[in-house]
């Protein structure tokens, strides 16, 4: 297992961020799916479910290995990454919302989406703000 994290953080960070943030996602419409599918969830009940869930993807692998440089744990860390991953929420929830009622996109499609567009802001935040590095001055 350390082997392949020692592997996984030589690579560049943009690379680690779309690979967590693969997962985050794989596990967002997954449970998603499932909800919508066997549990009978409206599309945006089940999302807000999903977000939670992937939340906790998220947090743990940007932590492990994009931002592991920035050695900066705690729950200060996870307050101002669960403010951007709200932040991100809400959008995400916004534009679902435009792509399924006023595009009418299919309800995994329009969410695909969603989440590729809301990825590169979630990156700006996390990296500039959540996981930024304390100064030692």
């Amino acid at each position: 297992m350390n082997v392949l994290l020692q592997r996984l953080r030589s690579l560049p960070q943009l690379i680690q961020f779309v690979l967590v943030g693969g997962a985050a996602a794989a596990t967002h419409l997954a449970v998603v799916g499932l909800l919508v599918t066997f549990a009978g969830l409206a599309p945006l009940h089940a999302n807000v479910f999903a977000f939670l869930v992937a939340f906790i993807v998220s947090y743990n692998g940007h932590a492990l290995l994009t931002f592991s440089r920035a050695q900066v744990h705690g729950w200060a860390v996870i307050g101002k990454y669960f403010a951007v991953a709200c932040l991100s929420f809400i959008t995400n929830e916004l534009l679902y919302y435009l792509a399924l009622h006023w595009l009418h996109w299919h309800y995994f499609w329009s969410l695909a989406g969603v989440l590729v567009i809301v990825a590169m802001g979630t990156f700006v935040m996390s990296k500039f703000w959540a996981f930024r590095a304390r100064s030692s001055t």
